[in-house]
């Protein structure tokens, strides 16, 4: 690794040169479909049979090439977005690549935006920015409400369902369209500027912003990973031997769609699309895909993997079904505590015998990803250290130090936002990512760097002592663990740090059976959190690191509000501020109704 200070600031990149890559992400699919025709891209289960179907990656291309052909007739192509409104699905992802193969910018947008919201603000925001020439929604009656909403006379809706209504194309037509020499023409004029995607933030501060995701942006993260490879990108083919990818993260965001599902394809795994997700309502179908698809790696967020690890930890055909093939575990998008950390890692033993590697990459919608742990760490924390190509510029902000990053991974800015993007690049061209990092261990840079929560969220006490709730939030979750699934830390100015918290739904209405009436089990369960919660403050010397107060919140985190996103991330500040009223009795002599002192 190395590393240079000019100044104030610490430059950090790899030694390393970054490895092979695709010329774009369409060209990996073809070249997939030449090596391996038959090999089995994608899997989903059918919702009318329950059974998996599956494209290899030779219908795949073909079918893509036939879509392609479909968008171009339609008025599709760089200036002319698809946007695509249902979740991941084969006829999805094969939207995404047909749209890539045009230079046709493909635009998921996150699910709840048409089917959660209430005024469709988010939605249209959206549609507005990118002006699509294409929408697609899969099945048309749980988006029918939010088409309508748009107004969408100039975008042409395609769906995998009809009902006989002219207006709406059949996706099942598209695909039996015959490609022309037009589609080569357009893939041939493809480049590292050519915008594949339009990826928006999760609108946590605002509405959501859209990112350009280039081909030179995407295969840019891949040539780093490759750098730092070690063994055989894609063994002879062997149906035992081809990595099995079972992932529910949304194709909106960064982690599914370009880490997960662009990794997938250049590795030429199988992609499992797992209908679950990390809910009380949809893991049993997560835990269910496990037992069929025996993935090889396994990457999600850490909320996923808490409650997988719950459930492994009462069921042993579950722990011999996720750990049979398994290779490495990785996450992302939020701290894994060192609780869940020693459980995981506890039952890789017992399944297997050994530890498992557990990896994470750090990143963001703007800058792909842009470090990793690509050792077998025994602490949590880390995000590694910078991917080939890519160079971080570590700067004094307060008592810690912010994260600027530079690279071929980097968006080149914002879609039509001159003003916004000159406020997120600094002088020298970094993207300043507003997080903080130190190193484990500054003599030897080499050890990596430790995630220290994000400069906006943290706060000083009345003392002046700073409250790090990057740190302190997952390490307070994990020792209340399994009670509460999240919390909110709060006391900005205030002489100590107080929490709302969220209770675990799954643990609370077990709570409630074993006590046989909501009232008293959720009396139970308060008061277990009040023991834990003391624990936890037992251990911790200094203030900036106890919790005084706690209340349980009943009402869920707003997605309409943006209070959390469909991937579990919970907007701090904002939540302190839509609801005050909690904030006050938290902080108010005496204290105000259902607060536990501790």
């Amino acid at each position: 690794m190395e590393v240079v200070r000019k100044g104030e600031a610490i430059y950090v990149k790899s030694r390393q040169a970054p490895g092979l890559r695709p010329s774009t992400i369409p060209h990996a699919l073809v070249e997939r479909a030449v090596r391996h025709p038959e090999r089995v891209f994608i899997k989903e289960r059918d919702p009318y049979t329950d059974q998996w179907v599956e494209v290899t990656y030779g219908e795949a291309n073909r079918l893509t090439d036939s879509l392609a052909q479909a968008f171009l007739d339609l008025g599709a192509g760089p200036d002319a977005p698809v946007m695509i409104l249902s979740g991941n699905s084969i006829r999805a992802a094969l939207i995404i690549l047909a749209a890539q193969k045009i230079g046709a910018p493909a635009a998921p947008i996150s699910v709840p935006y048409a089917t959660m919201s209430n005024d469709f603000d988010k939605l249209k925001h959206c549609y507005n920015t990118v002006k699509p020439a294409i929408i697609f929604a899969e099945h048309l009656p749980p988006f029918q409400k939010a088409i309508t909403a748009l107004g969408a006379g100039a975008a042409t809706i395609v769906s995998a369902e009809t009902g006989g209504d002219n207006s709406v194309l059949n996706f099942d037509e598209l695909v039996s369209k015959e490609p022309t020499a037009a589609v080569g023409v357009a893939m041939s004029k493809l480049s590292d500027a050519s915008t594949a995607k339009y990826l928006f933030t999760s609108g946590s501060t605002g509405m959501p912003k859209p990112v350009p995701q280039t081909q030179g942006s995407m295969c840019a993260m891949i040539a780093g990973q490759e750098g730092l490879r070690d063994d055989a990108r894609d063994p002879d083919y062997d149906p035992d031997t081809v990595a099995n990818v079972l992932d529910w993260l949304p194709w909106n965001h960064i982690s599914g769609s370009n880490v997960n599902f662009n990794g997938a394809l250049w590795n030429g795994a199988t992609f499992w699309i797992d209908g679950g997700k990390p809910t009380p309502a949809l893991f049993h179908e997560t835990i269910r895909n496990i037992h069929e698809c025996n993935p090889s790696t396994f990457g999600t967020a850490p909320i996923a993997l808490a409650m997988l690890a719950e459930a492994m930890e009462q069921d042993e055909f579950l722990l011999k079904a996720f750990f049979k093939n398994m290779r490495s575990i990785g996450y992302g998008g939020a701290t894994l505590s060192d609780d869940l950390y020693d459980r995981l890692q506890a039952l890789s033993i017992k399944a297997t015998g050994r530890r498992i590697p557990i990896i994470t990459m750090y990143g963001a919608t703007e800058t792909q990803g842009i470090t990793v742990v690509h050792w077998e760490a025994e602490r949590v924390g880390l995000v590694g250290l910078p991917l080939p190509g890519t160079t971080l510029k570590l700067v004094p902000n307060g008592e810690k130090l912010e994260v600027r990053v530079k690279g071929p991974s980097v968006m080149p800015g914002y879609l039509n936002d001159p003003k916004k993007n000159a406020e997120v690049f600094d002088e020298e061209g970094f993207y300043c990512l507003g997080d903080a990092v130190k190193f484990v261990d500054e003599s030897d840079p080499n050890k990596g760097l430790i995630f220290d929560g994000r400069v906006g969220e943290d706060f000083k006490l009345s003392s002046g002592t700073w409250v790090s709730v990057g740190t302190l939030r997952p390490d307070f979750v994990a020792a209340c663990s399994p009670l509460i699934f999240d919390a909110v830390i709060c006391g900005q100015d205030k002489d100590f740090a107080a929490a709302l918290v969220w209770p675990s739904p799954v643990t609370a209405e077990q709570y409630v059976k074993a006590a046989g009436d909501p009232a008293k089990g959720f009396a139970a369960l308060v008061a277990d959190l009040a023991r834990k919660a003391a624990a936890f403050n037992s251990g911790e010397p200094g203030s900036s690191r106890r919790i005084k107060r706690v209340m349980v919140m009943t009402e869920a985190p707003s997605i309409d509000a943006g209070e959390i996103t469909d991937k579990g991330y919970v907007n701090q500040r904002l939540v302190i501020s839509r609801r005050t009223n909690l904030v006050q009795a938290l902080y108010s002599e005496p204290p105000g109704a259902g607060v536990l002192q501790l």
